[in-house]
């Protein structure tokens, strides 16, 4: 039996607050809830995953994460409804500037279906349809 039930949250250190927070906020329909702008960090969820956005301190040396080389987050996976959510998804990213790293693809031989993409502080997200 687990000691644990689950994730609380992910707390994840952000290039830009604004930036990354509109990303969920605008681009993704989350909700924004507990800011903070002493820290400065904000939280947002979809209703079952919530992040912790922290903004780094620009006063000092900011590092991009190379995944193949840093211990850490190699990627935040979320998963989407329908296959089409992905496709509408992929389109809504590109129509505003987010960088994708892969367009829509058969994931494992499928059905399902999985995508990458950049939010604007660099970090990796899949966009994961379970082909169900």
């Amino acid at each position: 039996m687990s000691n644990t039930r689950g994730i609380n949250h992910l707390g994840l250190a952000v290039r830009n607050l604004t930036d990354t927070r509109n990303f969920f906020v605008n681009l993704l329909g989350w909700t924004e809830s507990g800011y903070d702008a002493d820290y400065p960090k904000t939280a947002v969820s979809d209703g079952v995953v919530r992040l912790t956005l922290w903004q780094v301190d620009h006063h000092h040396p900011v590092y991009e994460f190379d995944r193949r080389h840093n211990i850490g987050l190699h990627h935040l996976a979320l998963e989407v409804e329908t296959e089409a959510d992905l496709d509408e998804l992929h389109q809504c990213l590109l129509d505003n500037g987010i960088t994708i790293e892969f367009a829509p693809e058969l994931l494992s031989g499928g059905p399902r279906k999985h995508m990458m993409c950049y939010e604007p502080g660099g970090i990796r997200i899949e966009f994961i349809w379970a082909g169900l």
